[in-house]
């Protein structure tokens, strides 16, 4: 399926204007753009986790199913990461280094962001599995 011309325009179009929006003449401050496309990007985070828990349950097991699933908890690790980063991104608050410390808080940032990547790849595979027979 090729993807409409159109579509590709506006997400360059967005992408160009997030990318200058961040700088502002180069000052590390969030711009107004920033700050709006930081706090919409929040109930797509939840919209997406919610909706691939539901087709990982309506998919009830087998290979498809458990692939979902593991996707889907992939997803929620990957909106709780998101979130805390907008969060320390608007309140300059880190969560994990304020309560575990730095050293432990990087840890388990990393170990977060394996989880993810573990978790989703595996769910990938197993529908790649499940596609082939």
């Amino acid at each position: 399926m090729k993807p409409p011309k159109r579509l590709l325009t506006v997400l360059f179009v967005l992408a160009t204007l997030f990318m200058y929006g961040s700088t502002e003449n180069g000052s590390t401050q969030m711009s107004h753009f920033n700050l709006w496309f930081s706090i919409l990007e929040i109930p797509f985070l939840v919209a997406v986790v919610i909706l691939s828990f539901v087709v990982a349950s309506s998919l009830k097991g087998g290979k498809f199913g458990k692939g979902m699933t593991l996707i889907a908890w992939g997803f929620l690790i990957m909106a709780i990461g998101h979130i805390h980063m907008q969060t320390e991104h608007l309140t300059g608050y880190n969560f994990f280094k304020n309560i575990l410390g730095n050293t432990m808080g990087t840890t388990a940032w990393f170990a977060a962001l394996l989880a993810t990547w573990t978790l989703s790849g595996a769910g990938f595979y197993k529908l790649f599995q499940a596609s082939r027979f």
